[in-house]
């Protein structure tokens, strides 16, 4: 039995939007784990407390649910004009993976507020008062982020008045600018298509508008699958074998977008990617008990993240809607009204959320120069988290 002694290492818990994670500087972490590979993957694991067969992460820091699964590295940024550089990982709760392959909005939130505390930021940006704009340059998708960060008295401000729904208490706002969304190379439509035919074996053919913005995302229609569009996870996640079947859709999906070859390695990509249903704006109750009127959104949307119904919404996802809201003819304008539009509020399990993108069509292509929306983020606890020394 090993008795190794455990080591420490300095590390931040923060929420940011709707999600938790653990942050790090990347110089605080084990030389070992300051470059990609096996050493890294293994120790952000055990800080969550991964793989657990049980799905609860008992022993580490992760909440067993998808937006409280996450880390974050951030680093002074090699990028010119940049400041910090993000990382992010998602850690699989009963699988022993990270998935690097997109980002996290939620807590691009809390990533200027880290930054800024971290010395990440030159001080001569910062001002005694106002708003610090923290230029972030997101790693896994080599995208610019825009984060504006509320300064008072020289230190991050992190309380305030701004509500965001399914976050409890109120916190400053923090307005983060997504730009240049589209995912990665080529086409922000990867098929050429705005909606496009899904044939999924045994369980038939559905239109489909498949994105690559903010992060790959494959909607299809509620009324299509079954559903209405006001679902709250306690009717989707309950179920094993609807969960099945949005998995395999999505693996279907992942292929026809390019972003695997084979169905078969979805199982290791589980972060990207999304698959979620849309119905026109329709009267619900939100989880907490909100009453939602048909009047104060434009369409209601469901997204599913690591194989569950999200209680919310992904940052990411709300910006794969903001854009397809923006563009004529998918799945998700056609819902909201089929109007030209540069924002879109819509209905989630928890409450609402607005969020803007103006889409052109440029010698046949659709481009998004940016989407925006607003966020909080805070710190929860600093100091060190421990894992044994035999870990890596």
């Amino acid at each position: 039995m090993s008795n190794v002694p455990q080591i420490k290492i300095p590390a931040t818990y923060m929420r940011g939007g709707t999600s938790k994670g653990v942050f790090f500087s990347l110089t605080d972490l084990p030389k070992a784990a300051q470059v990609p590979g096996e050493a890294r993957d293994k120790i952000l694991q055990r800080v969550i407390g991964s793989p657990d067969p049980y799905g609860q992460q008992i022993d580490g820091m992760g909440g067993a649910t998808s937006s409280t699964s996450k880390t974050v590295i951030l680093a002074k940024s090699e990028q010119p004009d940049h400041d910090v550089d993000y990382l992010f990982g998602q850690v699989a709760i009963n699988k022993a993976f990270v998935d690097w392959s997109g980002n996290c909005g939620n807590l691009t939130a809390a990533v200027g507020a880290f930054a800024i505390s971290k010395g990440l930021v030159d001080a001569s940006r910062i001002p005694e008062n106002g708003i610090c704009t923290v230029r972030i340059w997101q790693k896994n998708i080599g995208k610019t982020i825009i984060a504006h960060v509320p300064i008072t008295n020289g230190e991050v401000q992190e309380t305030g008045d701004f509500e965001l729904d399914g976050v409890t208490f109120p916190a400053a706002e923090v307005v983060i600018e997504f730009m240049d969304p589209a995912d990665g190379e080529g086409s922000m439509f990867p098929t050429g298509n705005v909606v496009d035919d899904l044939e999924v074996p045994g369980m038939g053919t559905f239109k489909a508008t498949m994105i690559n913005s903010g992060i790959p995302t494959i909607f299809v229609n509620a009324a299509d699958i079954g559903y209405t569009g006001t679902e709250l996870q306690k009717d989707i996640n309950s179920d094993a074998v609807a969960l099945e079947k949005f998995e395999t859709m999505r693996a279907y999906g992942a292929v026809k977008m390019g972003l695997i070859k084979d169905i078969s390695e979805a199982v290791a990509r589980q972060h990207t990617p999304k698959i979620a249903f849309v119905a026109p704006a329709t009267a619900y109750e939100s989880s907490s008990g909100k009453q939602i009127s048909a009047q104060e959104i434009d369409i209601c949307v469901r997204a599913l993240s690591m194989g569950k119904l999200h209680h919310a919404m992904m940052g990411t996802a709300s910006v794969a809607i903001a854009t397809a809201a923006a563009v004529e003819g998918t799945l998700v304008n056609l819902a909201a009204g089929g109007v030209e539009r540069d924002s879109v509020s819509f209905g989630h399990p928890s409450g609402t959320l607005r969020v803007g993108a103006a889409a052109t069509l440029e010698q046949g292509e659709w481009k998004v120069t940016k989407a925006v929306m607003s966020r909080s983020a805070r710190v929860l606890m600093e100091g060190w988290v421990r894992i044994p020394g035999d870990t890596f």
